[in-house]
């Protein structure tokens, strides 16, 4: 079965390395991913991205100095069709350190998971085997789809 057709139904919050898949078009992933961005552009899916993410995307574009490629990944997730950052509030911050408090995630990853779970995602879309399983959030390994 294909990533898209095992999401369900709701938006769909996306790890930050799906977008750098997509914008460095990763091999292994690139043709996984693809149809979840297709469908978003055209409306039939919403994809959830954390602000964190913005900021996780350009610290290796800024590093290098390449301006382009930073501007390039902020256009992505603000400008994109079918996706939705979410800006990090207060509630999204207790939400996370009462998910630290029961699990041992980590904070960029409580924070990821507070806005999904804020954003009443159905899953989070994501390549790190080390996330906790969170009642009410469908955690999607990628990995399991790859080509």
């Amino acid at each position: 079965m294909a990533l898209i057709d095992d999401l369900g139904a709701g938006p769909v919050c996306l790890d930050t390395a799906l977008v750098i898949y997509l914008i460095e078009e990763n091999q292994l992933f690139s043709a996984v991913i693809a149809p979840l961005f297709e469908a978003a552009d055209a409306g039939e899916l919403e994809l959830v991205v954390s602000a964190l993410t913005l900021l996780e995307v350009l610290v290796v574009p800024y590093r290098a100095g390449n301006i382009a490629l930073a501007e390039r990944y902020e256009a992505v997730l603000t400008r994109s069709r079918g996706m939705r950052m979410i800006d990090l509030t207060r509630e999204h911050m207790r939400l996370a350190a009462q998910l630290r408090a029961a699990s041992s995630v980590a904070t960029p990853d409580a924070l990821q998971l507070a806005t999904c779970l804020a954003s009443r995602c159905s899953a989070f879309v994501t390549n790190d085997r080390r996330l906790p399983s969170i009642p009410g959030l469908r955690i999607i390994q990628l990995r399991d789809y790859s080509v």
